[in-house]
């Protein structure tokens, strides 16, 4: 049998195909998929539910003139191999290759980016919008997952398209899987949801009566089919926010996707229609659908057996490291609580929960909700640790504003993926956490230099009862240094020196102190002596000994991995207050450059974003050698 797949680069290639090819199109897809994913890692499982629904929606419409939207694109790799990618699928996630998500620089056929769940409904009402205004009517599509549709922001997105009567197609595809254990009253409505076959034979029955008789018996017959749909499928919540429910169906039945996706798309109906689709995760490989997180981020894997490829390293990770603190602190104060949102086994609460399942809360994909719930909680005397990925903090700005930090409420934000995280590129780094968290009043916030710095924020977290914290650490694996016992905390708003020096001082805040550690070294050897002091905290600054540093040293440095108007811009305001600049104080800052990183490996992009060690030996001899001085113009500008 002659590879179909091979003669398609495009999704036109594929309309050309008869709608009987397309179950072999569909195998020869998930085959593909199967073996690029063993060779880049990524997430697998999402893919594999979905390759009879991506050839399905490529068949039946005209993209990327219709436009297509994937909620979160965990779930796009069939999609990428198909429109114009197939040849430079395995540079998947690599420096200077596709990127796991969708992307609009990447290709005409992704029209929105994503990466972030629950944006694919607001996005897509927007193009349908746009097109109405602009007289267009091609076809809007998003296609969202049940877990993406527990968010908030779905439902205010749906809300507002039934409200408008705005002409969008929702497929939402249902496979009872999210990255963790679904949660919530809708993770149990979707299931109950019936196959279908009911109704569809009701419908068609309905409908043989409704075209024998006048058009006034007709219009009473839609109300009929309205108020089946409603009470076989379950469909009354989809319909009573406006959409028209079809469903579920069967979504590995292409052909059956195939005739759906066509009425749909010919209907005249006026308003917004939800396809509910029945996948499973893992689909078609057998190692992902025995696996208990169905193979959502692997690894590279042997196609074979399955098996990944484990990192080798025995350092245990700073998630590991937090999640086993809290549990000793947790074993002796009942008061602590582990709230963490769809991330359990991503933040280490799935450790948590083993040993506390009545004191571990898995909110779902609802950031903003679990930052206010951890303040309900704090209000009545308990210590609620939401831990949370520094990108995903980012949606939930607003609750750490408004009801907690102005309430001064003690929630303990434990903030994972600190800094570049690599493969996942710009939309998962940490990078603006320390400069929107700094900004806030009373507010304490922390950065872990190693794993034995961690440790001590976390038991430092446990006794902060007056005010908000954080505690920030990155992806990836300790330095390998021993650990201190939970009694160990730091001093608020006190750094340590862990280098003393003359010439130069280094304010590190963060994991880059290994980096400013290997540059001490090699400026030693060419004669010059560095301070390195681990400011600990960037709110609030150790101003004594910050102001200690600047006036015994000819130059000063901060470096840290996060955005401008962090940790050094904090700094700055501290000198310039202090009149320090007026003295002749040399002074920098090493921070992320600003604009978006793609994907690479860590070192490479750490590299890129001048954090590395070489990076750090530059700057120091630069500004050593720098004599700049700014001469007083007495005259009067004239032109």
């Amino acid at each position: 049998m002659s590879k179909l797949l091979e003669q398609i680069n495009y999704p036109a290639d594929l309309r050309k195909l008869k709608k009987e090819q397309l179950n072999q199109v569909s195998n020869e897809l998930r085959e593909e998929l199967i073996n690029v994913v063993s060779e880049t890692g990524g997430h697998l499982g999402a893919g594999l539910g979905v390759v009879e629904l991506t050839v399905a929606i490529h068949y039946v419409f005209n993209t990327p003139k219709d436009k297509l939207v994937w909620d979160v694109g965990h779930q796009c790799y069939p999609h990428k191999i198909i429109t114009g990618r197939k040849n430079s699928i395995k540079t998947l996630r690599k420096g200077g290759g596709l990127s796991g998500f969708t992307k609009r620089s990447e290709s005409e056929y992704d029209p929105f980016g994503a990466a972030h769940s629950s944006t694919s409904i607001s996005s897509t009402l927007g193009m349908a919008v746009a097109k109405k205004l602009s007289n267009d009517n091609n076809n809007v599509v998003a296609v969202i997952g049940d877990g993406a549709m527990s968010a908030g922001m779905a439902y205010e997105a749906m809300n507002n398209a039934g409200a408008l009567r705005s002409r969008l197609i929702v497929i939402l595809n249902d496979n009872d899987m999210s990255i963790a254990k679904p949660v919530g009253a809708m993770s149990k409505y979707l299931p109950k949801l019936l196959s279908g076959k009911i109704y569809f034979s009701l419908r068609e029955t309905v409908k043989m009566i409704a075209s024998a008789f006048s058009k006034r018996f007709a219009e009473r017959t839609a109300k009929a089919e309205d108020a089946i749909r409603g009470l076989v499928t379950g469909g009354t919540l989809f319909s009573e926010l406006g959409f028209y429910y079809i469903g579920p169906i069967d979504g590995h039945d292409v052909d059956n996707l195939v005739t759906i996706l066509e009425n749909v798309k010919n209907s005249k109906h006026q308003g917004p229609v939800l396809i509910h689709t029945m996948t499973k995760k893992g689909k078609g490989y057998k190692p992902a659908e025995d696996s208990g997180d169905k193979y959502h981020g692997v690894s590279k894997f042997n196609v074979l057996t399955g098996e990944q490829v484990k990192s080798k390293t025995k350092t245990p990770s700073y998630t590991k490291i937090f999640a086993q603190t809290l549990v000793k602190h947790a074993e002796q104060d009942t008061k602590i609580i582990g709230i963490t949102g769809a991330m359990p086994g991503g933040t280490g609460m799935d450790i948590f929960e083993k040993s506390f399942p009545d004191r571990m809360f898995d909110v779902g994909i609802a950031e903003q909700h679990a930052v206010t719930f951890a303040a309900g909680l704090a209000t009545e005397g308990y210590k609620p640790f939401a831990a949370i990925y520094s990108t995903f903090l980012q949606r939930a700005y607003d609750q750490v504003v408004h009801d907690v930090a102005i309430q001064s409420l003690p929630v303990r934000f434990a903030i994972d993926r600190a800094g570049l995280v690599g493969a996942d590129g710009a939309t998962h780094a940490g990078s603006f956490d320390v400069t929107y968290l700094s900004t806030l009043p009373n507010f304490v916030v922390m950065a872990a230099s190693d794993e034995a710095e961690l440790v001590r924020m976390v038991n430092t977290a446990v006794k902060i009862n007056d005010r908000p914290c954080a505690f920030r650490y990155p992806r990836g694996n300790g330095v390998g240094i021993e650990l201190p016992n939970i009694s160990e905390t730091l001093e608020i708003g006190k750094g340590r020196i862990v280098r003393q020096g003359k010439q130069a001082a280094i304010l590190c805040l963060g994991a880059r102190l290994e980096e400013c550690k290997k540059a001490a070294e090699i400026l030693s050897s060419r004669g010059i002596e560095l301070t390195i002091v681990d400011a600990r905290f960037a709110k609030p600054l150790d101003e004594k000994l910050i102001m200690e540093v600047a006036t015994s040293h000819e130059a000063v440095i901060t470096i840290e991995e996060g955005s401008i108007g962090g940790f050094g811009s904090h700094v700055a305001q501290l000198f310039s207050e202090r009149g320090v600049f007026d003295k002749g104080l040399k002074f920098r800052s090493m921070f992320l450059p600003d604009l978006f990183l793609d994907q690479d490996t860590p070192d490479v992009m750490y590299t890129k974003a001048g954090l590395n060690c070489d990076s750090i030996v530059e700057k120091i001899e630069n500004i050593l050698k720098s004599n700049i001085v700014l001469a007083k113009n007495r005259n009067k500008i004239s032109n």
